[in-house]
Formats: structure tokens, C-alpha cells, sequence
């Protein structure tokens, strides 16, 4: 049986190393085309929004994937947790802040949740990514192929305790 999985990333693509979430859906979509198996879903946006918690209702597992200036290079993979933050009430979600409004609108708990966090370092606009996030986009999407080839939590936990 095949887990529903939803990829949540986000990023501006016109931001240099911010384009690293929507460059790893851009493969993903590619790479699925050819594994009707799988039941994979793919959103990407700007940035996490209210409305992102619709998407994530009926999923099995989610991955959150995003740039992030603070991650050890090349990446960092962690289980996530609804939580309500000031992030709220602002144009821009945190990922628990889109998993505790799922809770809110279904009445039951989110489904389990990962962040894959690709490390960037310059994020100007109008630059191309950098050579360093280029380099770490491979090593993620090595990972991310790891994890689609064997969605369950348990398996991305371990994953996610390795980095």
C-alpha cells in the first residue's frame, strides 16, 4: 500500500539560493511522471499560507522543503509538530503554524511531518543560485528520492536523525 504524500516547498525562484525548494519539485514532478505507483502530490507557492493546510487534509505523510540559511550544510532533515505561533498571523506561515490549522479546521491531529531545510547562503534578487546551493540541491535530492522510495514515518525518522 502506498502512502498519500504531499511535497509542500516553497521559495522565490528570482532570489538566487530561495529557488532551491521549487528547483527540488521541478524534479520531483519529472521524476514521477514515470512512477504511477506512487501517490505523490506536489504543491509549491511563494511562501506557507493558511490555505496550504487544505492541501495537506487527506495526506499520509508531508515534507516541508525550503531553502534555509541556518541549516548545516548541505541540509537538514527534522519532524515537525503543529504548533501555534506568532507566525499566524502573518502573511507567511511557519510549517506548524500550517500543521496546527489543519488540526484546527479537521478536528483531529496532522498528518506526521518532516522539514527538509537545503542550505542557502545568498538570497538577492535577481541573482542565479549559488555554486554551494547547487551543490547541496544534489545531495538533497538525493535524499528526497531516498525518502519517496520508502514512505513511512519510521523510516523518516531514522533518515531525519542522521542529519
Amino acid at each position: 500500500m502506498s502512502a498519500h504524500v504531499v511535497l509542500l516547498g516553497y521559495g522565490n525562484p528570482s532570489r538566487g539560493d530561495d529557488a532551491l525548494g521549487p528547483a527540488l519539485l521541478t524534479r520531483v514532478r519529472q521524476w514521477i511522471v514515470e512512477r504511477p505507483d506512487l501517490d505523490v502530490r506536489v504543491v509549491e507557492d511563494f511562501q506557507l499560507q493558511v490555505e496550504h493546510a487544505l492541501d495537506l487534509v487527506d495526506a499520509d505523510l508531508v515534507l516541508f522543503v525550503d531553502a534555509d540559511a541556518s541549516a548545516h550544510a548541505p541540509f537538514c532533515l527534522r519532524r515537525t509538530k503543529e504548533q501555534r505561533d506568532t507566525s499566524y498571523t502573518t502573511h507567511e506561515l511557519s510549517p506548524e503554524a500550517v500543521l496546527h490549522v489543519v488540526h484546527e479546521i479537521t478536528g483531529s491531529a496532522p498528518p506526521p511531518a518532516w522539514v527538509l531545510g537545503v542550505r542557502g547562503e545568498q538570497f538577492t534578487l535577481g541573482e542565479e543560485m549559488s555554486v554551494n546551493a547547487l551543490g547541496h540541491l544534489e545531495v538533497a535530492w538525493d535524499e528526497l528520492l531516498e525518502l519517496l522510495n520508502d514512505p513511512r514515518p519510521q523510516v523518516w525518522d531514522a533518515r531525519a536523525a542522521g542529519w
